[in-house]
């Protein structure tokens, strides 16, 4: 994990706390944070996280300008973007691939209404499946610029969807809206059946809950690189102790007061600047959407 082959680098990965803990950085190139690398990532991403397991199996060279457009689309229409949530629904959906490697079941877009207003419930229904078991990734996401302000927000979401009446009904949601061609759609439909028990669902189900804040060891970083004649590696093992630390002072304010009985795993990703993430990834999709129409 963390390796080239992931756009966020694994500096944190304790599954020996409970809840388990995972700190991502987008790293640093010539002395600043890598903005326009993870906004390329996520929007990369946003086929798999928009379309359909059928409509994935169609895109090719042919296919992928039609259907790249399709999926920004469908992700947002308006130009209301600072208040949208659809932009750390693809980033949670980006980092359980890469980190997690989990499998998506179904998509978020498909819980939106018509207006293209976004429907409450979870941001991620991904699975991991092994040959004899399926765990259920029911993920949680709060794309902020302030930890405190995040934390706050989605503890109180967690006790409501951890509930046993809502998660019936979210269970009901996420079996009609399962594509027939998904590969592991009759499991999945068995494990959420209202005949199965909702203490062997608990049993296989994992909330991942992704919080983003504007970091100050992130902006301490920016500065130490501004200054350094060897690109940062005298200071790094600094950088790697005080990234480590905020994660877990987030940990600390986080655990305290979540639901149990439930497994649930805690993924911060600190960012330089929010504001100017949205701005970059807005543009991005922007000219997708005029370059598709």
């Amino acid at each position: 994990m963390g390796d080239a082959s992931t756009t966020l680098s694994v500096l944190v990965h304790d599954f020996a706390c409970s809840p388990s803990v995972t700190g991502l950085c987008a790293g640093y190139e010539d002395g600043t944070w890598r903005l326009e690398h993870l906004a390329r990532s996520i929007v990369k991403a946003i086929p798999e996280f928009a379309l359909t397991y059928s409509e994935l199996q169609h895109l090719d060279g042919d296919t992928a300008v039609e259907m790249l457009g399709r999926a920004v689309r469908s992700l947002y229409s308006t130009d209301k973007y600072e208040k949208r949530g659809e932009f750390g629904e693809v980033l949670l959906h980006l980092v359980l691939r890469e980190v997690f490697s989990t499998i998506p079941a179904i998509s978020k877009i498909y819980f939106q209404d018509n207006d293209n207003h976004v429907v409450k419930g979870f941001d991620a229904v991904h699975v991991v499946a092994s040959s004899d078991d399926l765990e259920l990734w029911l993920g949680e996401v709060k794309f902020y610029d302030n930890r405190s302000s995040a934390v706050s927000a989605v503890k109180a979401e967690l006790h409501q969807h951890t509930d046993g009446n809502y998660l019936r009904r979210e269970f009901a949601a996420i079996t009609g809206k399962i594509d027939p061609a998904w590969p592991h759609g009759d499991r999945l439909k068995l494990l959420l059946h209202e005949n199965t028990s909702l203490d062997d669902v608990f049993d296989r189900i994992v909330i991942p809950v992704l919080l983003t804040y504007d970091s100050p060891v992130v902006a301490d970083r920016i500065v130490q690189l501004s200054t350094a004649t060897d690109r940062g590696k005298s200071t790094a093992s600094r950088y790697a102790e005080d990234f480590e630390k905020e994660i877990r002072d987030g940990l600390s304010t986080f655990a305290e007061g979540i639901p149990t009985g439930v497994l649930i795993r805690l993924i911060l990703v600190p960012l330089h600047q929010k504001k100017a993430l949205v701005t970059e990834l807005h543009t991005r999709l922007k000219s997708i959407q005029r370059a598709t129409q």
